[in-house]
């Protein structure tokens, strides 16, 4: 059932990369990520609170919070640098040199929570790389 998710996922970010690309045109790309925002924050509260989430915000603990505060940063940075990225380059390029992400996520997951990796992961991982590169140069 997980990679229904992922699939759904994926198709939204791609979404995200053409509404982001029309709606950022002659828009300072700060003023963008900050208006974007906003509609997250409101939808992702509203879901919260209608599916029920909210009522297990009392068993956070204080890492949980510190965590979840670094990955709102990390979202963050990531976003505005995404957005200006949009803003001066190609979606066909841009989107998928940031899905570069994938093949980061992996390396840190078996270097920081020592995940493991099969020797056809590690390909799959030097494949995304080696794609990414080559549509840098494309």
């Amino acid at each position: 059932m997980w990679w229904i998710f992922a699939l759904l996922s994926a198709f939204f970010a791609a979404l995200t990369a053409i509404f982001a690309k029309i709606g950022i045109k002659g828009v300072d790309t700060d003023l963008a990520t900050a208006i974007r925002t906003v509609i997250i924050l409101i939808l992702a509260w509203g879901i919260a609170f209608f599916r029920g989430g909210t009522n297990s915000i009392h068993l956070l603990t204080k890492q949980n919070l510190i965590f979840l505060g670094l990955s709102g940063i990390a979202t963050g940075l990531s976003w505005i640098f995404y957005f200006k990225a949009l803003q001066i380059g190609k979606v066909s390029q841009v989107a998928p040199v940031d899905k570069i992400s994938v093949a980061i996520a992996i390396i840190l997951s078996v270097v920081f929570l020592n995940e493991k990796i099969s020797p056809l992961g590690i390909v799959g991982v030097i494949m995304i790389i080696g794609g990414t590169i080559i549509i840098i140069y494309s």
